[in-house]
C-alpha cells in the first residue's frame, strides 16, 4: 500500500458484522436498563407503597382538564416531553441504528415472513422493550425498513405497550390485579391477532413483494457501506423526519384535553356510547409510559362508571395520533385503519367486560 493513501477516519470506516451486532447490543440493552429496567424496577416498590405512581398526566389533581388555551398545550407538552424524552431519544438511536447496522437477511427470515411465526417473534421481542407507543414507533420505522413485515413489526409496536409487564405491575398495585388481568387478557389477543389479521388481509401482489424482498434481503444483508456516520446521518433524518410532526400533534392534543374529555364524574357512565366514545378519545389521545394507570385512578375516584375506565385502560397505550402519524411512513393507510379499529374495538370489549364482571 502506498505511504500517501488515504486513511479513512474511524467513524467513516465500515464496520464488520459482529461490530455492527455489538452496537446495536449495547444501545438496545444499555439504554433499556437505564431508561427503563432500573427505574421501573423501583417504581414497582413506590406503586406497591402508596398504591399509586403520580398524577393524572390529563388533569393533575383537578376535576377537570383545563379549557383550550396554548398555555394548556404548553403545560402539557413540557410534562410529557420530561416524561419520555429518554426513551424517545433512545427509540431514535435504536430506530437509525436498525437501519444501519441491523442484519437484513437474519430479519428478514425471522420478521420478514407472512406468517404467525414473525408476528409471534416481534411480539414477544417487544416485551423487554417497554416504551410508549410514540418511543416505540422510530424503532418500528427501523425494524420495516431493515425488511421486517407489517406484520411483524404491528405486533412489536402493539407489544411494547400492551404487553408492557412494568405497567402491568403498576396497574396491579395502583388499580387492582383484576385490572391488570383484563389487560393482559385481552392484550394478548391484541397483540397477536391483530398482526396475524394484517398478514392474511395482505393482497396477493403484497404477498409476492414480500417474497421478493426476502430473496433480495438474504443476498444483500446490509447496506454497501455501514458505519458510525452512517448511523448518525440515519438518525438525523429520523429526527427531521418525525420530530416537528409528533411536536405539534403533541401541542394540539394537549390543547383540546377539554373537548376530549369533557367530563370526569358519575355523569359519565357505563352505556355503551360513553364506552364507545372513550375508545375512541384513548385510541387518540397521547400518554407516556404507563400513564393509563393514574388516569384511570383520577377517573374512578371522581366517580367516573368502570366501563368508560376500563375503555381507557385499553386505548390509551398502544396507538395514539402522533403515533399513527409517524408509523405512516412505513405502514399503509390500510394498515394503520386495521390496527386502529381492533384497538377501538377492543376497548369497547374491555368496557364492557368492566361492567359485566362488577369491576
Amino acid at each position: 500500500m502506498s505511504e500517501h493513501a488515504a486513511v479513512v477516519p474511524l467513524y467513516d470506516r465500515r464496520l464488520t458484522p459482529a461490530t455492527r451486532i455489538t452496537i446495536l447490543l449495547i444501545v438496545a440493552i444499555a439504554g433499556l436498563f437505564y431508561v427503563k429496567w432500573v427505574p421501573y424496577y423501583h417504581k414497582a416498590f413506590l406503586a406497591s407503597a402508596n398504591h399509586s405512581i403520580g398524577k393524572s398526566m390529563l388533569m393533575g389533581t383537578a376535576a377537570q382538564a383545563p379549557a383550550p388555551s396554548w398555555q394548556a398545550a404548553l403545560d402539557y407538552t413540557l410534562a410529557y416531553g420530561k416524561a419520555i424524552w429518554q426513551a424517545m431519544v433512545l427509540g431514535l438511536l435504536l430506530g437509525s441504528a436498525l437501519q444501519e447496522f441491523a442484519p437484513r437477511a437474519w430479519i428478514a427470515r425471522v420478521l420478514g415472513q407472512a406468517s404467525f411465526r414473525s408476528v409471534a417473534l416481534g411480539g414477544l421481542l417487544a416485551i423487554p422493550g417497554m416504551m410508549c407507543t410514540c418511543c416505540a414507533a422510530p424503532v418500528v420505522i427501523g425494524l420495516r425498513r431493515a425488511n421486517a413485515s407489517a406484520a411483524a413489526a404491528t405486533a412489536f409496536w402493539l407489544g411494547n405497550t400492551v404487553l408492557n409487564p412494568a405497567a402491568l405491575v403498576f396497574m396491579g398495585f395502583v388499580l387492582g390485579w383484576k385490572w391488570s388481568a383484563l389487560r393482559l387478557g385481552l392484550g394478548i389477543p391484541l397483540v397477536f391477532g391483530t398482526g396475524y389479521l394484517i398478514s392474511r388481509l395482505s393482497r396477493p401482489g403484497d404477498i409476492a413483494a414480500l417474497r421478493t424482498q426476502l430473496s433480495q434481503a438474504v443476498a444483500d444483508s446490509a447496506p454497501e457501506t455501514p458505519s458510525i456516520k452512517g448511523w448518525f446521518a440515519r438518525f438525523v433524518r429520523l429526527v427531521i423526519g418525525l420530530i416537528p410532526e409528533y411536536l405539534v400533534l403533541v401541542l394540539i392534543l394537549g390543547a383540546t384535553r377539554a373537548w376530549l374529555f369533557p367530563i370526569a364524574g358519575p355523569a359519565l357512565g357505563n352505556d355503551l356510547g360513553w364506552i364507545a366514545l372513550m375508545s375512541a378519545v384513548g385510541l387518540l389521545f397521547v400518554i407516556p409510559t404507563a400513564g393509563e394507570v393514574p388516569i384511570v385512578q383520577a377517573m374512578l375516584a371522581l366517580g367516573v362508571g368502570v366501563g368508560p375506565a376500563a375503555a381507557l385502560m385499553m386505548t390509551l397505550p398502544p396507538v395514539s395520533l402522533p403515533s399513527l402519524a409517524m408509523t405512516g411512513k412505513v405502514f399503509s393507510i390500510r394498515v394503520l385503519a386495521m390496527i386502529s379499529l381492533v384497538v377501538l374495538l377492543m376497548g369497547i370489549v374491555a368496557g364492557l367486560l368492566a361492567v359485566l364482571l362488577k369491576f
